[in-house]
C-alpha cells in the first residue's frame, strides 16, 4: 500500500563494518543526508534501516553497494562516493557503483586513485578508448589528475615510454614581471601544479630519475612546436589558455603509438586577448573518429563540497549575463 513503511537488516563483517562507518559513523550520517525519512541504527554486526518501503529499498541498495566497495579495497569512502552512488541507482543505471567506481587506476604509496563519480568514470574510460581525448569541466573536477594517473598507469605497463606534460605559460589575471633564475625557475610556477600531481602519485624519489631518463618531461607548451612525439601518453592541461593556432599546433605534434588527453575549463580563461582553442576546437573535430569530448560537471567535483555549489553558482550567473547582452544586443537591432 502506499505510504507504507518497513525494515531492512543488512549484516557486515567486523573488519568490513569498521571501514564502512569511518570515524564517528560518518557513513550513517553520510546515507541519512540522502534519504532524510529512513533511520539508520548500527548495533554490532547489523545496520538495520526503517522508514517508507522505497526510501529504505533504495537505501539498502546504497548501503549493500557501499559495503562492496569497502570489500574491494576503497578503505576511506567519502560523501563523494555515497552521493555519486546513490545518484547511479537512482538513475537507473545499469553499471553498479561497485563496479564503476571501486577500478582502481593506480595504486601508490598507500593510496588508490579511482574515478570517484559516473561522470569521471566515463572520461577514464574514453581515455581507454580513444587516442584523443578532451576532458572539459570546471575546477575540481579531477580532470587533469585523472589524465596524469592514465598516464603513470600507460608508463608502468610499458603502453608507452614517457609522459609529456604540458601547459601554456599564461599568467591568471594578474601580472607576475619578470622572475629571477634560470629558464627553469622562471617557467617552475606556471608547471608547479603538475609536479606536486606526480610526486603525489609516484615516490618523490623516483621522479627525478624518471625526468632525468626522459621517461617523464613536464615542459611549457611552446616547447611542443616543431616535434614529433611517439609512443608517448601526452597531457596538455589549461587548456583553455590556448589560441586556435596553438591547439592546431600541439595536436599535430601527434605521433604514432601516441595518446593525447586535452584538460581545461573554458569558464576560465585567461588570455589577455583572442578566442581560446579549446572554445574553437570542438566545432572543428567533434564527430571525428577517435577523438572524444567529456564534459565534466559541478555533480563531478570532489573537492570540498562548496566548490560544486561556487561551480553552479557562477554558472547561473554567467548565463543571467549573458541573457542580459543578448537582451541588450536584439534592442540595439531593433532601433537600428
Amino acid at each position: 500500500m502506499s505510504g507504507s513503511t518497513s525494515d531492512a537488516v543488512i549484516h557486515v563483517d567486523g573488519l568490513a563494518m569498521v571501514r564502512l562507518l569511518g570515524p564517528q559513523d560518518r557513513l550513517v550520517t553520510l546515507v541519512e543526508k540522502q534519504y532524510p525519512s529512513v533511520s539508520i541504527h548500527v548495533r554490532g554486526n547489523e545496520i538495520t534501516l526503517l522508514g517508507p518501503t522505497a526510501d529504505v529499498e533504495s537505501a539498502r541498495r546504497l548501503v549493500e553497494e557501499l559495503v562492496l566497495m569497502v570489500k574491494n579495497g576503497n578503505e576511506e569512502l567519502t560523501d563523494i562516493e555515497v552521493t555519486a552512488s546513490a545518484r547511479m541507482l537512482d538513475s537507473g543505471n545499469p553499471t553498479s557503483p561497485s563496479v564503476a567506481l571501486g577500478e582502481p587506476i593506480i595504486s601508490t604509496r598507500g593510496r588508490t586513485v579511482r574515478a570517484k563519480t559516473l561522470g569521471q568514470k566515463k572520461y577514464v574510460d574514453a581515455i581507454d578508448e580513444n587516442t584523443i581525448v578532451f576532458g572539459i569541466g570546471p575546477a575540481g573536477t579531477g580532470k587533469t589528475y585523472l589524465a596524469m594517473a592514465k598516464a603513470v598507469q600507460a608508463l608502468q605497463r610499458k603502453e608507452v615510454n614517457r609522459i609529456i606534460l604540458t601547459r601554456p605559460a599564461v599568467e591568471a589575471g594578474e601580472r607576475l614581471g619578470y622572475l629571477p633564475g634560470s629558464l627553469t625557475d622562471k617557467i617552475d610556477p606556471y608547471l608547479r601544479p603538475l609536479f606536486d600531481a606526480l610526486n603525489e602519485m609516484l615516490d618523490p624519489e623516483i621522479v627525478p630519475k624518471l625526468m632525468a631518463t626522459g621517461a617523464i618531461e613536464v615542459a611549457p607548451l611552446a616547447y611542443m612546436r616543431g616535434r614529433t612525439l611517439n609512443d608517448s601518453f601526452i597531457v596538455l592541461d589549461e587548456a583553455q589558455n590556448t589560441t586556435p593556432e596553438q591547439m592546431k599546433m600541439f595536436l599535430t605534434r601527434l605521433g604514432f603509438g601516441s595518446r593525447m588527453v586535452i584538460t581545461g575549463d573554458i569558464t576560465q580563461i585567461d588570455l589577455p586577448v583572442g578566442t581560446s582553442g579549446l572554445q574553437v576546437v570542438r566545432g572543428v573535430l567533434d564527430g571525428l573518429d577517435d577523438i572524444h569530448f567529456a564534459t565534466l560537471t559541478s555533480d563531478d567535483v570532489v573537492r570540498h563540497t562548496l566548490v560544486g555549489k561556487i561551480v553552479d553558482a557562477y554558472t547561473k550567473y554567467d548565463q543571467i549575463q549573458l541573457a542580459h547582452r543578448n537582451s541588450a544586443a536584439a534592442r540595439r537591432g531593433d532601433r537600428a
